[in-house]
């Protein structure tokens, strides 16, 4: 590290704080290696000083960036953004910068971010990956890499437990007496699409209830709307939406079917990222992307400081929430 604008260097900041030099630079690049307190000291020294470390010396001096790439399949869909935004907050806490990448659900275009990002970041955070398991081993063997919502034994991951709420869901249904219910999917290679039907379907089982899949190619407001017909058709008078975005677009299509929720049909989504602002208020899956970016950087933190690569897999419950779009089932 060298000196930074308006004249303040390291050395100063070391004086003023009463510790080495080398102690400012590890507060800054390796904060395990020192007490809390003294890292807290350092920093506050440095802000009241209007130091910020050279990013670029430190690449030259020791091959660190300071830099991690996060991937997620689309950055328009509402659960990332809060996700983002966690492990952005955490990543500033490291004196960290997060390279954002969307791969719009391809995983062509996934693997292209990877490449692309590799030579500038010293980690990566996959978030609900489109990649084949064999893809994500061969770039982990490079990279130190995070996976979020998608379970590959021997790489690092936290886990969202939707089934465990998924499975309250069905429950709550058969407790107001509807017998038959439509689960409407979300991508095939998504690791959360399969664990969330897995649930409806073996709670609906364990519970008596008929169980039908319809399929949705992303999951979208406009893949809800359109699976509204064949839903209708189902003869069901309950739905499980993959997420909250495609269970809006099914609260729209029933509205323009002249059905009404929850009188005529009750709808269930996931990950509770639009249940507060839909009408009526939505019942759905509770969300857990604060929690799942924050613990996935600092699992890629501590692989980074430690420079070891343990199989940890870190799960994360969920619960249904119940609002207004779930009543009895229609006689």
């Amino acid at each position: 590290m060298t000196e930074r604008r308006d004249g303040v260097t390291i050395s100063q900041v070391a004086k003023a704080a009463g510790v080495a030099r080398s102690s400012v630079s590890r507060a800054f690049t390796k904060p395990d290696m020192l007490s809390p307190q003294t890292v807290q000291r350092i920093l506050q020294v440095a802000d009241e000083l209007g130091y910020v470390p050279n990013h670029t010396a430190r690449a030259l001096s020791t091959g660190r960036h300071g830099n991690v790439a996060l991937i997620v399949p689309d950055v328009a869909n509402p659960f990332f953004p809060p996700l983002i935004r966690a492990a952005q907050m955490e990543a500033d806490r490291f004196d960290f910068c997060v390279f954002l990448g969307n791969s719009d659900e391809k995983a062509k275009q996934e693997d292209k971010l990877v490449g692309r990002f590799s030579g500038q970041v010293e980690g990566l955070i996959l978030a609900s990956s489109r990649l084949s398991d064999d893809h994500i081993r061969a770039h982990a063997a490079l990279r130190p890499l995070v996976l979020i919502n998608r379970d590959v034994e021997g790489i690092p991951r936290i886990l969202i437990d939707s089934g465990s709420g998924v499975s309250e869901a069905v429950a709550h249904l058969a407790e107001l007496g509807h017998k038959s219910l439509v689960y409407v999917s979300g991508p095939s290679s998504s690791w959360s699409n399969a664990q969330r039907r897995s649930a409806v379907r073996k709670s609906a089982t364990a519970l008596g209830l008929q169980v039908q899949t319809i399929a949705a190619t992303v999951p979208s407001f406009q893949a809800g709307r359109d699976a509204v017909p064949a839903i209708i058709k189902s003869g069901a008078t309950a739905v499980v939406a993959f997420d909250d975005l495609m269970a809006q677009g099914i609260l729209a299509g029933l509205s323009e079917a002249g059905l009404k929720v929850p009188q005529a049909f009750s709808v269930v989504g996931c990950d509770d990222v639009l249940g507060a602002a839909t009408y009526p208020p939505l019942t759905t899956v509770s969300n857990r992307s604060v929690e799942a970016g924050k613990a996935a950087f600092s699992l890629l933190m501590d692989m980074l400081n430690n420079g070891a690569i343990r199989d940890v897999r870190y799960m994360l419950e969920t619960h249904v929430v119940v609002r207004e779009t779930t009543g009895p089932a229609p006689r």
